[in-house]
C-alpha cells in the first residue's frame, strides 16, 4: 500500500484566505490534492495546522457532496485497479505548522508510517495542477525501485528518494521510501526536506515529466 501526504497547514497569508480552500474547477486545492493521490495511494494523510478545524469541517462537507454527486465512481474504480479495497482520507494536525512546512512534512510522516506503507507521496496543498499521469508514474517507477531489492533487508534500509523534473526544474510530489521517511522524522538537523534528503538519502532518482503542475505553486490569488 502506497500513503500520500498532502501538506496544508500554513497560513497563507500571501493568498489572503485558506490556500486548501481556494477552488481550482469547482473544487478546493484540498480536495483536488487528495484525489490526485488517490490516483495512486490507498489512504492520504492530509496534515493541517492554522485554522485545522474550519477547514476540516469544509473539506468534509465538500468530500459528502462528491460522494453523493457520484463524483469519486471513477477515483474509486481506478483504486481497485491498483489493488485498493477503498479510498481513505485521514486529516492530522501539526500542533508546530508556525515552524514551517518541514514541521509538516514530519508530523504527516509520521502518521503514514503508521500504516506502514510501501512508500510515501508527499505533496504541497498548492500544486493542484499536478496531472494523475505523474503521481502514478512516480508511484510505479519507486515500486520498480523497491522491487529490485532483493532482500527484505536489503529492502527495509533502501532510503531513496524519486522526485520530478519539469525541463530540468525539480518539483512536486516527491515519493520516498520508508526508510528516507524514518530517517527525514528523525533529523533533528536538517532545516528542509530538501536538506533532510540531502543528508539521508542514499539514492536519489529524477523523473523527467511533461507536466507543467509539478513546478507551479499557487501562493497568490489569480
Amino acid at each position: 500500500m502506497m500513503v500520500g501526504v498532502l501538506l496544508a497547514g500554513g497560513a497563507s497569508t500571501r493568498m489572503g484566505r485558506p490556500k486548501a480552500m481556494v477552488k481550482t474547477e469547482a473544487e478546493s486545492f484540498l480536495a483536488r490534492g487528495v484525489r490526485r493521490l488517490w490516483t495512486a495511494c490507498d489512504s492520504v494523510v492530509v496534515v493541517l495546522g492554522s485554522d485545522a478545524r474550519a477547514i476540516r469541517d469544509r473539506a468534509e462537507q465538500e468530500f459528502e457532496r462528491l460522494v453523493s454527486s457520484g463524483t469519486l465512481h471513477d477515483d474509486l474504480r481506478n483504486a481497485h485497479g491498483h489493488g485498493a479495497a477503498e479510498l481513505e482520507v485521514r486529516f492530522a494536525v501539526n500542533p508546530r505548522w508556525k515552524q514551517g512546512m518541514f514541521s509538516s512534512v514530519r508530523c504527516g510522516l509520521e502518521d503514514a508510517l503508521e500504516l506502514k506503507p510501501t512508500a510515501a507521496l508527499l505533496m504541497p496543498v498548492d500544486h493542484p495542477a499536478v496531472t494523475p499521469m505523474t503521481v502514478a508514474s512516480l508511484a510505479g517507477v519507486m515500486l520498480q525501485a523497491l522491487a529490485a531489492c532483493k532482500r527484505g533487508r536489503e529492502r527495509d534500509q533502501f532510503s531513496y528518494a524519486l522526485i520530478p523534473r519539469f525541463r530540468a526544474q525539480r518539483g512536486h510530489p516527491i515519493a520516498l521510501s520508508p526508510a528516507l521517511a524514518r530517517a527525514v522524522i528523525s533529523d533533528r538537523g536538517a532545516d528542509s526536506l530538501s536538506d533532510a534528503i540531502r543528508r539521508s538519502a542514499r539514492m536519489v532518482g529524477y523523473l523527467d515529466v511533461h507536466d507543467r503542475g509539478v513546478v507551479v505553486n499557487r501562493n497568490t490569488p489569480v
